[in-house]
């Protein structure tokens, strides 16, 4: 009887993954269509394979758009996979990269990079810049994740999360004001998130890294498991608790990282794709959320991207307001659901 239901639930997690797949791919072709010219379908696919007759869009398609429709599925599997293991780590269904501030974290160390040429006369480039994001947010989810050893509770750990937010912010002002107009604005305009900067050679950096840590995050599937259990039930199942937890904040360090880096900070995607795929699914078990939550994350920012190229006019919107808009009525009704399970 057991037996029946596993291969049951697995036939039916396939076909889920497949129709997400399949979803994606549509998504993808999409998007590649949309802009300020559109190409038809058929257009994309022989552009894709080199045997478009029409040089223009062959150049618009395989220089402009590939490499923002491959940005936006990259950051979309980086940043849910993020959420996914941060929210088992801290056994919080509130916890991800931008809500804690991980991106903030990222944030700072583009703006130091950026605008501390005063103090600091470092050069600007792909790999300085991913370095800097990568070591923000990983000073700031180390602290978060001391402090949450002592606070157990939901909302004093995003109270903690806001505070860092904060503080990072203050900081980032004080670097406007003693910077120059030209860095000041170059910030400014990298703070609305963009997937359109990406080029061929960032994505080179870009690509690798998600790959790694969605590889890595498939082979702890298992301790993700187990850690979701509760420490001691960890610990007893030969879990070692400090090693795991110094890999996830290494992973989502790395994930958040780099797609802050080059894409801006993008907020609540890493805390709302998860929640959709539990809703789809209604498994805890990592094995099948993760492969899940990678593919509903691309297909979320391809929607986003989708969105904000408003199909019909000439202007497009930045992608951090998309995803805003698309990510904050979820968490608050995730919040509001919480409160009424807790009020029965």
């Amino acid at each position: 009887m057991i037996e029946d239901i596993w291969k049951h639930h697995q036939k039916a997690w396939r076909r889920i993954v497949l129709a997400a797949s399949l979803g994606v791919l549509f998504l993808a072709i999409l998007d590649l269509s949309i802009g300020s010219v559109y190409i038809p379908a058929i257009e994309i696919l022989k552009a894709l394979f080199g045997s478009s007759n029409n040089e223009v869009w062959q150049s618009i398609v395989i220089e402009f758009r590939l490499p923002k429709t491959l940005s936006a599925i990259s950051v979309g599997i980086a940043l849910s996979l993020s959420g996914l293991i941060m929210q088992t780590l801290f056994r919080n269904p509130l916890a991800g990269p931008f809500v804690l501030g991980i991106s903030s974290g990222a944030s700072l160390g583009v703006a130091v990079l950026v605008m501390g040429s005063i103090w600091l006369p470092l050069a600007v480039s792909g790999i300085s810049t991913v370095v800097a994001a990568c070591l923000g947010s990983s000073m700031v989810l180390l602290v978060v994740l001391s402090m949450a050893n002592r606070l157990k509770d939901t909302t004093s750990l995003l109270i903690l999360g806001l505070m860092f937010g904060s503080a990072v912010g203050a900081f980032v002002s004080i670097l406007q004001y003693f910077s120059n107009p030209e860095e000041v604005q170059g910030y400014l305009f990298w703070t609305f998130g963009s997937l359109s900067g990406v080029s061929w050679s960032e994505l080179q950096i870009l690509l690798p890294i998600i790959l790694v840590g969605l590889i890595v995050t498939i082979a702890i599937s298992s301790s993700l498991n187990i850690l979701n259990l509760g420490d001691d039930y960890a610990i007893s199942s030969g879990v070692n608790l400090k090693r795991m937890r110094y890999l996830i904040i290494g992973i989502t360090s790395l994930l958040a990282g780099v797609t802050t880096a080059f894409c801006g900070p993008i907020a609540f995607i890493g805390i709302a794709v998860p929640h959709i795929t539990r809703l789809i699914i209604n498994s805890s078990n990592h094995k099948h959320l993760t492969i899940l939550v990678a593919l509903i994350g691309a297909g979320v920012m391809l929607i986003c991207d989708i969105i904000s190229q408003l199909p019909g006019f000439a202007q497009s919107l930045p992608i951090n307001a998309v995803t805003s808009i698309f990510g904050a009525p979820l968490i608050i009704w995730l919040i509001m659901r919480r409160r009424k399970m807790v009020a029965f």
